[in-house]
Order: C-alpha cells, then structure tokens, then sequence
C-alpha cells in the first residue's frame, strides 16, 4: 500500500493495467472458445494484479472496476457452462485450484453467484462458505474490496421474502446474517488499516479510510433494502448486532460514520421505535466522536418525518421520544467531560428545534431544554466562542421563528437565563431580533408584568449601564436600535387604563436609567403613548359604582412632567419644549387649567434659557402662538399673562422680518371668532400697527445697508391680515385702514423689480374682487372697500 509518489503509483498502475488487459483478452478468447481450463487459468493471473501493494485506495479502485467487469463476463461463461452439462458443484471446486489465495476466492464467489441460482444448494449454505472462506484475505485494502465484490454480488441472490431465492431451508433470517457477518470483518479490515504503518502517515490513512468507506456502508443499505427486515426484526436482530460491533470498534473514524449510515438509510419509523436502543449506544462512543452532528442530524429527520407525517405525532408521545433524547444528550455530555461550549450548545439547539417541531404546544419541553442548556452553561461566563455565540442566538431564534408570538417566548422560565450568556454585543443583535419579531407580527404586550418580562431580554437596546468602556457603536446602527424601540412602545397596549399607566410606568422606569443618549428616541413615543391613555379615561359621571378612580388626569399628567424634565439635560430642549406644549393641549381639553399654565410655564422657560438659536426661536414662537390659540381653559388673567409674553418674545426677535411676521400672528391670540371673550380689537389693531411699523424699520434697515428700497413682501402679507380680520367683522379694522395700506403698497417704487411681490399682491387683489361677488354680509363688506 506504500507509494513512493505519484508517479511511482502511476507506473504501477499502468503495468497493473498492462497485465490485466492482456490476461483479459487470453481469457475472453478462451470464453468464445468454450475452453473452460484456459479460462480459469487466464482468469486467475489477471486477478494476480489485484494482489498488489503499491496503490492508493483510489488507484486500486481503478484495477477493481476492470475485475469486476471481466469477472461479470466470466459469470455468464460459468452459467452457460452448467446449462452445457458442465457440474455447478464440479466447477465450483475446480475454481478452488487457482495458485494464489486471492484470485482463487475472487472465483469463488463468481463461481458461488452461479452455484445459487442453479439452485442446487440452500443459498444461505453457500453464502456461508463464501463469507468464511473470504477470512483468507486479512490485508486491508485487499480484503475490503474482495468481500465488496461478495456483497455485490450476492445482493440480487439473498433468501428475502418474495425473493425466488426464500424456501423452506432459506430465510430472510440467513440473509441478515449474511450481510451482518459480512459487515463485522469489513469494518474489522477497515479499523484495522488506522493501526498500520508509521505515526507520520496518519493523516493519509485517515484520507484513504474516507476514500474506502462506503464500501463497508453499503452493506448497511443492503440491510435496509431487504422486505424482511421489518421493525421487530430491525429492533431484536439487526441494530443491537450492528450497535455492538460499532461500539466494540472504539475507532473513532468508523464509529461516527457507522452511527450516521444508521441515521440515514433505516426508516424513520423504525428510529421512533428504537430511540432508547440507538440512544444508549452514543454514551459509550469514543469521546473524539463528533457525536453533535451525528445526534442534530437524527432529531433532524424525526422532526421532518413529523412535519410531513401528522398522523405519527401520538406516537412521539407513546415513546417518549423527547424525554429519551434529552437524557441521551445530558449522559453524552456527562460522558464527555471535554465537550466543547459549541457542541453542547449545538445539541441543545436541535433538541429544541425538535421540539419545537413535534411538540409545538408542549411549552413545559422548550422550558427544561433551555434548562439544560442554562445548567450546562453555568459557570462558564460569557461565552467567547463566536461560532458557540452564533449557535445561541439560533437556539434563542427558534420559539419566536416557531410561534411568531413574542408573549408565548415570555412564557419560557429559563428563556432569560440563556440571554444572560451572551456577550454584549450579541445581547443588542438578539434584542434586535425579539424587536423585529414583534414589529413584523404586530403582536401586542398587554400587561405590565410581560413588558417588565421583555424589557430584560432587551435590555440590550434600551439600557447601556452596562457597556463596557471604549465599546464603539456605530451612530447609524445605534440610531436604528432606538427607532425600532420607539415603534415598540406602540406595541405595548391594555384597553385598561389602570393596567395600560402600569405599564407606561415600567418604560419609564427602564428609558430613564437606560442613559441619556437614548432618551431623544424614547421618551417622544412614550409620551405620545401616555397621551393617548389621557383620551381614555372615563369621563366624570360615567362611573355607576361611584368608585374612585385610581388612574386619574392628575397623576399622569404629573408623570408625563417627570419624563419630559429629564430630555433638557440630553441635552434636547427644543424636543422638551415641542412636549410640554403637547402636554398643555392634553391638559386643555380635560379642563385642567393648573396643570395646563404650568406646562405652558416650563415651555417658556425652556424658551428663554436653551432655545438661543434666531430660526429655532422663530419656530419655537409660531408653535407657542398657536398651540396658545387653541386653548380654551385659561381664565382672563392667565391667558393674558401667557399672550402678553408670546408677544413679549415676537418684538426681541433678532431679524426685522421675524419680528414683524411674529408680531401680526399674535393678532390671532386676541380674537377668537368662537369666544366672545376673546375678542379685542384694539389689540388685534395694535398687533398690526406695530407690524407696519416694523416692516417699514425693516425696509428702512435695508436701504441703508443694501442701497435699495427692500421687498415690500411684508407690506402685502400685514394686507392680508387685515383682510382676514375685516372680514370676520373687527370693528376697529376698517375700510380706510384697508385702503390705505393698499395704496401704501402700490406706491412702493420696489414692486416692479420684484416679481414675487408683484404676483403675491396680484393674487390678494384677485381675491378681494372674489370675494366681492359673493352674496350676503361678505360680499357687501368687500363691496366698500374701492380699490
């Protein structure tokens, strides 16, 4: 079997090749000659090739094919021999006088093949001599592929029921025996060849054991092939015979493949039925076994015969399967003690695929595997291997991949005690997960005790208290993170507001220790969120028991006030401010006038101490004047000190145009077509008075600095308030105000070098004549003002 090189072995092949051809064409001609003598005599030097040494498994396969080819024209001579007169049993000890021991059992069995189908001996008495005799071979190499020959062979010719073969002295209990016997000395050769040769050449003989495998595999196939091996003569004969020698081999090569060549060519059904027998041989396997794969690809054909067969699901339960799998992996793991994180990992993997599969309603099943997985995992730390890690998150995947129900994952007692194991980083990747999956199937968390319950699997995304120092997250990857946490709060629902403020308490309770970079994302939605439940309560008088209420208006507008308190230190003013004004509209319309003022009172201080920008101060007063517009529960003296501030803060703006267009919305906050309380117009006059007065500074500013008159833009915008104002009937604006200011404009030298201006005052004077063609009090109103 020693090659000196390849091509050393190429030569050798090529003489091996050479002789057998030549040999080959003597004993064809003999065949067409009848000559049965020189036949034989050809026939046993061509087979004196395959005594060779020299070749790889590979090459030596090569010289076998052409055997095998030869001896299958040889057969058929040997048949027309005996149907010429020429004795079966005559001819099967003639082939007994070949010189070397090698081709005269390579005639053997060719001569046996014919032997039976005369059928002039009990087959199983045959095929007994020529299993014996082929001990004569003990090389390895040559030994393997001499009782390949006999299996193939004989595969067509075993006693099987239906087969012609079967007879009264002929069972399929023979065959079994037959292949068994022939299994046990082929995988004897094949350990056997780990065993020779010097220490160095082991990876080589590794390569060419794995080259040579199958042939002792296949026998294993003709077992599963034959009609008589049904489940009681599989599970009494067949596996325990065939789990003994693999377990009495202690070769770890031959063992992993054996137990695998089980899996895969045995029915299903059949491993059902035998778990425990085929479960108790994997404790006692070498410990070098990769006993993970051998072990995930069995859960993984029963979880498919399951899926694809929903008849035998009752059975997994009379055999207990789950529980015969589960110890049969805590034993393997016990046994040993050496097994890396990963395959353990692994196996608790597929366990719990399997049972996620089979027993999908069994949450009691799920729970202990992810159990066994927390005691196995205990006292290793966080896991370091990536693959190990990887593995995790597969095993943590499966019940939400399963249910598409996060609340059922809630359920699993030991579910965070895996989560636990897993590094930073990996925590944010399986929070992200859990996210998605209840984003994707818009599963609702309902009550406070299962948001508490998934926070701690998230806590990953929503708090980094426990990052460690220097982690480096990426800003568009984190940005991501909170987006999905902010969908999630709308996930978080209880049409009960008792149940619904606990749970919003929870989020508090996590966002506000999470850190305060994450505070931007999460607390707008919770208020939102909180806000939404204001729109719930009951209103006062609808409950019949008289009970009072231990969620009121009072207590989560106090909260809200908390939550928002802490986004100007992020720091987030101008979010804080756009939320105490949201707040005060909330509070506006459950009448509380307190709570109301006093969130209007933090928007302003929140104005006038963070908000320094001029275009955010500019925005910032357009929401204040209008959200203070649309509230309806101040009394005179608080809207008056509110509305006098707005305007306050409209004349210090920084640039004249901001001042003059904040200046003449104000006008808005003193009539109110609705409320005959708030309608002044004095005010309303005053308010625009003081626009035209800055917009006339204005224009003056930009003379002087840019040598030209400025846009009358603002001139035409003040119009249209006055417009607005004349016509919802404000005394103090009047027709020879209007008129006036339409001709101050028209009297600006700057209008025909701005075209903008010009179409805006176009369009004003076209919605004037519009308007004039209407019917009733409108129409006259316009009809007064001449143009």
């Amino acid at each position: 079997m020693i090659a000196d090189g390849s091509e050393d072995e190429e030569k050798w092949l090529a003489a091996g090749a050479a002789a057998f051809k030549q040999n080959a064409f003597y004993m064809q001609r003999a065949i067409d000659s009848n000559n049965l003598k020189d036949a034989l005599k050809y026939s046993a030097q061509m087979l004196s090739e395959l005594r060779t040494s020299k070749l790889s498994p590979h090459k030596y396969y090569d010289l076998y094919m052409r055997a095998f080819d030869e001896l299958r024209k040889l057969e058929i001579f040997f048949m027309e021999e005996t149907r010429r007169g020429c004795s079966v049993i005559e001819l099967y000890e003639l082939v007994q006088h070949a010189g070397n021991i090698l081709p005269r059992l390579y005639l053997l069995c060719t001569a046996g093949s014919v032997y039976i189908k005369t059928k002039e001996a009990p087959a199983k008495e045959i095929l007994k001599d020529l299993v014996e005799m082929c001990r004569g071979i003990q090389h390895p190499l040559r030994g393997l592929f001499l009782r390949s020959y006999l299996a193939q062979i004989s595969r067509d010719k075993l006693p099987d029921i239906g087969s012609e073969y079967e007879g009264d002295a002929d069972t399929v209990i023979d065959a079994v025996e037959f292949v068994l016997l022939n299994f046990t000395e082929m995988n004897k050769l094949w350990v056997r060849m780990q065993h020779q040769g010097p220490a160095r050449e082991k990876e080589r003989r590794e390569k060419e054991r794995g080259e040579l495998r199958d042939l002792v595999g296949k026998n294993l196939h003709v077992l599963s092939q034959l009609e008589g091996v049904d489940l009681d003569m599989y599970r009494d004969t067949v596996l325990p015979r065939v789990l003994e020698q693999i377990v009495n081999c202690r070769d770890e090569i031959a063992q992993y493949y054996l137990i695998d060549c089980i899996i895969q060519v045995f029915p299903d059904e059949y491993h059902l039925q035998t778990l425990d027998v085929l479960l108790g041989a994997c404790p006692q396997l070498q410990a070098s076994v990769d006993i993970m794969t051998v072990l995930s690809r069995l859960m993984e054909r029963l979880s498919n015969y399951a899926a694809l067969n929903a008849e035998v699901l009752p059975y997994f339960l009379q055999v207990e399967a789950f529980s015969k799998l589960n110890n049969a992996i805590g034993k393997v793991i016990e046994a040993q003690e050496d097994m890396p994180i990963l395959s353990a990992v692994t196996l608790y993997s597929s366990l719990l695929k399997f049972t996620l599969h089979v027993h999908p309603d069994r949450l009691d099943y799920a729970d202990q595997v992810l159990g066994s997985c927390v005691k196995q995992l205990s006292g290793k730390g966080k896991i370091d291997d990536t693959r190990a890690t990887k593995e995790l998150v597969s095993l943590l995947s499966a019940p939400l991949e399963k249910y598409n129900d996060v609340v059922t994952a809630l359920k699993l007692t030991n579910y965070p005690l895996v989560v636990e194991y897993l590094d930073t980083e990996t925590k944010r990747i399986m929070a992200t997960v859990i996210v998605r999956s209840i984003m994707k199937n818009n599963t609702l968390i309902t009550t406070a005790e299962k948001v508490e319950a998934l926070f701690e699997l998230i806590k990953g995304i929503i708090n980094d208290l426990d990052e460690p120092q220097g982690l480096e997250v990426d800003e568009d990857d984190f940005q991501e993170e909170q987006n999905s946490v902010a969908l999630l709060i709308h996930m978080l629902y209880n049409d009960d507001p008792e149940e619904m403020f606990k749970i919003v308490n929870v989020l508090k309770k996590h966002f506000l220790t999470g850190g305060p970079k994450r505070l931007k994302f999460t607390i707008p939605p919770l208020v939102v969120s909180t806000l939404k439940l204001i729109r719930r309560l009951p209103v006062e008088g609808d409950n019949p028991f008289g009970k009072e209420a231990s969620v009121t208006a009072t207590k989560i507008f106090q909260f809200l006030n908390q939550i928002i308190e802490a986004l100007p230190n992020v720091p987030s003013p101008d979010l804080a401010f756009r939320l105490y004004l949201q707040c005060a509209e909330a509070a506006d319309k459950c009448d509380e006038e307190p709570i109301a003022y006093e969130f209007f009172t933090q928007a302003y201080i929140l104005y006038e101490e963070e908000i320094s920008d001029s275009k955010a101060q500019v925005t910032a007063l357009q929401l204040i004047i209008g959200t203070l517009q649309r509230m309806q529960v101040f009394g005179v003296e608080n809207r008056d000190t509110l509305t006098h501030k707005a305007t306050g803060y409209a004349a210090k703006l920084l640039k004249k145009p901001d001042q003059c267009r904040a200046v003449y919305a104000c006008s808005h906050l003193f009539w109110l077509e609705d409320r005959e309380t708030i309608q002044d117009g004095e005010r309303v006059l005053l308010c625009l008075k003081r626009a035209l007065k800055i917009a006339n500074s204005a224009q003056q500013v930009a003379n002087t600095a840019r040598g030209s008159t400025g846009s009358v833009t603002l001139f035409i915008e003040i119009l249209n308030k006055y417009l607005y104002f004349y016509e919802k009937g404000v005394p103090q604006i009047t027709v020879e105000s209007v008129e006036s200011l339409i001709k101050l404009i028209k009297n600006e030298e700057s209008m025909p070098s701005d075209p903008s201006a010009e179409s805006f005052f176009a369009t004003t004077l076209e919605f004037m004549e519009f308007q004039k063609q209407k019917e009733g009090a409108i129409g006259e109103r316009y009809q007064a003002i001449k143009v």
